[in-house]
């Protein structure tokens, strides 16, 4: 008895019904084409505001020397949230900020101190930014300590962790968010210097902190690190910064883990683009007036539309089960 024939088609039939798809997708196609050619034109996209509060969309062509100072800038960045209203989420906290001398670090150092927190702001050497910083701090009724200094210095990170601790008992919340960012257009003209720059900044610092202030925290505390939507997505002229980025994400959700067990929990934000010195300290003039317009909301964020999320992060009351998470705000996914 013959057994019978089993196998793929022979090689007629199989050709005949690759002609059958292609044709059936060419219909397809050609009735999504139809349709795109009646459609009308799409009109220029406008910048999105998603609260009463208009943010400005237009950024100013300007560039600033490093690191920049926030008072340098034509647009002040919009900071202070005068809208939110504080609620104890931090009450009797200390609290730590690197880069808290301009935005974001400012605007997470105004609303911890609004939550009730004393802060410590470090910054490199921006001082009237950072004397600006603690007349806010202090305008909130709580504590401002400054401290100028290089994160990349262990030893500076370890001082300034045990005087912290020293003058207000522990370190309840640490939030890492120095950074460096310089821009190259291809791979070769990244140095050696400026990549170590970003590396020694960007990864280093962020670990000489945490690891300095760990001896002074308890259970309960908390370390927010400030990522990137460039550690998620990338930024082809911005690879080493990109790369650093995701070094801090994966950083993040490693010592979420490590520090489980103590009670000490691990948490990262992770912003788009959002008007702060930063950008103009890095990117050419005409650059700098276009930031932003890419993003999903067509316009950048401002330092105050990023700080509830570190409140959030930060407190025990607000995500006391919320670890090893890097929080994207950014504004939404583009278009």
């Amino acid at each position: 008895m013959k057994a019978k024939k089993t196998g793929a088609n022979p090689p007629a039939t199989q050709a005949m019904a690759a002609r059958t798809t292609v044709a059936r997708q060419r219909k397809l196609q050609a009735d999504i084409d139809r349709k795109d050619a009646a459609a009308p034109s799409k009109p220029p996209k406008k910048a999105t505001q998603a609260r009463i509060k208009k943010q400005p969309v237009r950024m100013p062509a300007q560039h600033l020397k490093k690191p920049g100072e926030e008072a340098d800038l034509r647009l002040v960045p919009a900071f202070e949230a005068a809208g939110y209203r504080g609620s104890g989420k931090l009450d009797g906290m200390t609290a730590i900020v690197t880069g808290a001398d301009s935005g974001i670090g400012r605007a997470v150092a105004v609303l911890f101190a609004r939550e009730g927190a004393d802060v410590a702001v470090l910054y490199l050497d921006e001082h009237q930014d950072a004397k600006e910083t603690a007349r806010w701090i202090e305008k909130e009724g709580r504590t401002a300590l400054l401290f100028p200094g290089d994160v990349r210095d262990s030893a500076f990170c370890n001082q300034v962790a045990g005087k912290v601790a020293k003058r207000f008992g522990k370190i309840d919340v640490l939030v890492n968010n120095a950074g460096f960012q310089l821009h190259a257009r291809r791979l070769e003209d990244l140095t050696d210097e400026h990549l170590q720059e970003t590396l020694q900044t960007n990864v280093a610092g962020y670990v000489h902190m945490a690891r300095a202030c760990l001896p002074h925290m308890q259970r309960g505390a908390s370390i927010v690190n400030c990522g990137s939507v460039t550690g998620l997505f990338g930024s082809p002229s911005l690879i080493d910064y990109s790369a650093t980025k995701g070094a801090v994400h994966a950083f993040t959700k490693a010592l979420a883990a490590n520090l489980l067990e103590r009670g000490i929990r691990v948490n990262a934000v992770a912003p788009g683009p959002v008007w702060t010195p930063f950008n103009p300290a890095d990117k050419p003039p005409e650059e700098v007036a276009e930031f932003g317009k890419d993003s999903a909301m067509g316009r950048p964020a401002q330092p105050e539309e990023l700080s509830p999320a570190f409140i959030f992060l930060a407190s025990p009351v607000m995500s006391s089960y919320v670890n090893g998470i890097v929080l994207p705000v950014m504004g939404g996914p583009k278009g």
